[in-house]
């Protein structure tokens, strides 16, 4: 196997992402911490972790936005560039972005992942204590929680809670595995953004009889080996580096865009829940090709 200095490069990046300083974070990126620690704490599976911060961020976007007025009221899910108008709603200028977000994620999060409540809850109270009371504070207020609630109940019917229908199908003498596998209901979910979960399922894997399977397998049998393995420290690095499938790693990499000069708070927003949704997307895209 050939060596990979693009995925050790992008370890390295995650690394000085997850411990570059905040001087340039906002309550967007704040609030993504608290939430990526929040899917870490409830020990929740990465596809239903992953699934909670995508409506937590698209909640927290859409009260962002319905305040500031950069982009249009979506409604649904986010567009791309070329399907946005030029402007956007009318801003409110009378109600605290601050409190409307903090409100949006504590009432998703909350929701979502119970078992974080209490943490969550505390950072809700701690942000909130720092915004002036006031018609601005309760304002903001009222525009995330509505907004979180009107997020969660257009994924409600999402096929999130379908029954597990998993069948073993095979034919006498070929043996299939017949454990339930993991997220069996995932391809049945509505995507944010995918047509369906099958729009980019790829081709079957090579046969068991051909030169390339032979050769996948010794690769992997030579490298992957725990004694006499042949690959490098750095393979070694990046595979440990990659094992990782909770969101938080892959937000550092998000954030250390965020947190770069020149950028708003809308933008980020806005960046978060594109994120979010799309990496949902993906997990269901992976569970309907396996």
């Amino acid at each position: 196997m050939r060596r990979n200095p693009r995925g050790h490069a992008l370890a390295a990046l995650a690394s000085a992402a997850l411990l570059a300083s905040a001087a340039g974070a906002d309550v967007v990126t704040d609030w993504d911490k608290i939430a990526c620690e929040a899917v870490g704490a409830a020990k929740s599976a990465t596809p239903a972790g992953v699934r909670a911060l995508a409506i937590a961020q698209t909640a927290a976007f859409e009260a962002v936005n319905q305040i500031t007025g950069r982009y249009p009221a979506v409604g649904r899910e986010l567009a791309t560039n070329s399907r946005y108008p030029a402007a956007g709603p009318k801003p409110l200028s009378n109600a605290s972005v601050e409190a409307a977000v903090a409100a949006a994620n504590r009432a998703a999060l909350t929701r979502l992942l119970p078992v974080a409540k209490d943490a969550v809850e505390a950072e809700y109270q701690k942000a909130i204590a720092a915004i002036p009371d006031g018609d601005a504070r309760r304002a903001g207020i009222a525009i995330g929680e509505r907004a979180a609630a009107d997020v969660i109940l257009r994924k409600r019917d999402d096929g999130f809670e379908s029954p597990e229908s998993y069948r073993p199908v095979t034919q006498p003498g070929v043996y299939v595995p017949t454990t339930i596998p993991a997220m069996p209901q995932w391809p049945m979910r509505k995507p944010w953004f995918l047509a369906s979960a099958s729009q980019f399922r790829p081709g079957p894997p090579p046969a068991l009889d051909s030169a390339l399977w032979a050769r996948d397998y010794n690769e992997i049998k030579a490298i992957g080996a725990k004694n006499g393995s042949t690959r490098t420290a750095e393979q070694t690095q990046i595979a440990k580096f990659w094992e990782a499938t909770l969101p938080s790693i892959y937000h550092g990499l998000v954030r250390s865009v965020a947190e770069q000069p020149g950028r708003d708070l809308t933008q980020n927003a806005r960046l978060f829940a594109a994120i979010a949704q799309g990496m949902d997307d993906a997990l269901i895209a992976v569970f309907d090709a396996k």
